[in-house]
């Protein structure tokens, strides 16, 4: 009963004209702001974020949370169309939704991505209502070793990603990694692998790299000759998935929600990682594996709905705990503060009108998105129809203005553009630059909470088999590293040998 009575306080605070209004400008401003190749949600927020002073604490932060889940939505919609992602964690869906566009069946896919985006968020929503203080307590169970052991387990799993050998796989996550080392050291704050360009100290943009490894290597391709099927008329029944497709969303839905809200609940973790390490496990459990990379709807499905998920469970440790799980819940928290409020375990007792009010405006916020978004797809198909020639120079114009955005920085622009040389010359040999973007994401963090592990135990490394939760991990992760080597040199073997020519 206390839970129904929480509701009725939120959704009468959110449904209050001043919170309603605002909750629509952001997911509108977030969606558009998503759009834009580049940007994402923390630039979003924190150009939103001056305006908010001038609010009540309730508005200001449902119109900061409205562009926030409405950017990373908005940010698969560049990603599907023109394989820009608009957010990093939007990259993932380049893999499967840029070739269902070329195939003429973007309608479909940005349906289905507004649908597992609302079920994704949904689930977050509702674990955030029921389940923010043991969640909390979860998140702070884990220790630096088992964060360890958990970025180390996704960074084997990302081999996956590769629609070639594992590995190559391999070989991409630890180029990702290398490249993810460049700048200052954690501890001493020395300069490592920056070669003498002082722009490298803070080390490589995400944005200019994958904007330089799908977008710039996209338009080069294109140049190539690259072709697509064009946009066919988009009415709501050429939306809809094809016979069969519908049901087997539905369990990668399921798959992608879970692993969004366990990494959404995990500080400094996002919805990035989530994504990717959904579309693994996509790729690990579907019996045609062959189909991923070339339009295969689970693809889409699992990364949105993880996607959305750990925006949503994102929440979780900033409003319960007063720890940002990332960047863009930094600004959250700072809003939070600007207000007067100090978040914590006493907030939701504290200040109830606004917790509530704030899970209540996620609904709406998550309602909003379809009603906005459905009929806006034929819209966005309709960029299809621009000639080459038009769209392309366009679409170089927005990388270097997003990417330049981001630090002001000049020298961001150069390393987009030779990323994306480096990612076509990537795409001719065969490697998948997915990969290397999550071991870029993902090798920072490992070398960072091994460290921090290491300094706990005085050095000694089988501290890391102390803790059940690493232990566990970690054995997983050197059965995963043992199946990669033996699915490998049993395709080697397997090969089949060149026929011997016959005797004249």
């Amino acid at each position: 009963m206390d839970l129904l009575s929480n509701m009725a306080l939120g959704f009468q605070t959110a449904f209050s004209p001043e919170n309603l209004a605002y909750c629509f400008l952001g997911v509108f401003l977030g969606t558009f702001i998503g759009v834009l190749p580049g940007i994402g949600a923390l630039a979003a927020v924190s150009m939103i974020l001056p305006v908010t002073f001038y609010l009540s604490p309730t508005a200001a932060l449902v119109m900061l949370a409205g562009v926030y889940y409405g950017a990373e939505y908005g940010g698969s919609i560049a990603s599907i169309l023109l394989n820009l992602p608009g957010t990093p964690s939007a990259a993932v869906t380049c893999l499967d939704g840029y070739p269902m566009a070329q195939q003429g069946r973007a309608g479909e896919a940005l349906f289905m991505t507004t649908v597992a985006s609302f079920v994704g968020g949904s689930v977050g929503i509702v674990l955030l209502m029921g389940f923010a203080p043991l969640l909390s307590q979860v998140a702070l169970a884990f220790g630096a070793a088992d964060y360890f052991a958990v970025m180390l387990f996704g960074l084997l799993a990302a081999s996956a990603i590769s629609q070639g050998t594992p590995i190559k796989g391999i070989v991409m996550v630890v180029l990702g990694v290398l490249i993810g080392c460049i700048g200052a050291d954690l501890e001493t704050g020395a300069d490592r692998f920056t070669m003498g360009f002082h722009n490298l100290f803070d080390g490589v943009s995400i944005i200019a790299l994958a904007m330089g490894l799908f977008g710039i290597s996209e338009i080069i391709a294109s140049i190539r000759g690259s072709q697509r099927q064009p946009p066919k008329v988009i009415t709501f029944r050429s939306m809809l998935p094809r016979p069969g497709e519908l049901k087997r969303s539905i369990l990668p839905m399921a798959r992608g929600a879970t692993i969004g809200s366990f990494f959404g609940t995990l500080p400094g973790t996002g919805q990035t990682i989530a994504a990717f390490m959904s579309y693994a496990v996509e790729k690990k459990v579907s019996r045609t594996p062959e189909r991923f990379g070339k339009g295969a709807i689970e693809g889409i499905m699992g990364p949105e709905s993880a996607n959305n998920a750990a925006a949503q469970t994102a929440f979780i440790p900033t409003l319960t705990m007063g720890i940002p799980g990332a960047a863009t819940m930094a600004l959250m928290l700072g809003a939070l503060m600007i207000h007067g409020i100090t978040p914590g375990p006493m907030l939701m007792t504290s200040q109830p009108q606004l917790f509530w009010g704030l899970v209540a405006s996620f609904w709406i916020g998550n309602v909003l998105l379809v009603i906005l978004n459905v009929p806006l797809i034929g819209l966005w198909v309709r960029i299809l129809t621009v000639p080459y020639h038009l769209l392309y120079p366009a679409i170089l114009v927005l990388i270097c203005i997003g990417v330049y955005s981001v630090n002001n920085n000049v020298f961001d622009v150069y390393l987009a553009l030779a990323f994306g040389v480096i990612g076509y010359t990537m795409r001719v040999l065969g490697f998948e630059p997915a990969p290397l973007l999550i071991g870029f994401v993902l090798g920072p963090m490992i070398e960072e909470n091994f460290r921090r592990a290491m300094l706990m135990a005085r050095g000694d490394y089988l501290s890391l088999f102390d803790r059940p939760i690493s232990a566990t991990l970690l054995a997983l992760c050197a059965l995963l590293l043992a199946w990669t080597f033996y699915t490998t040199a049993r395709q080697a073997f397997r090969r089949p040998r060149p026929e011997p020519e016959a005797a004249v």
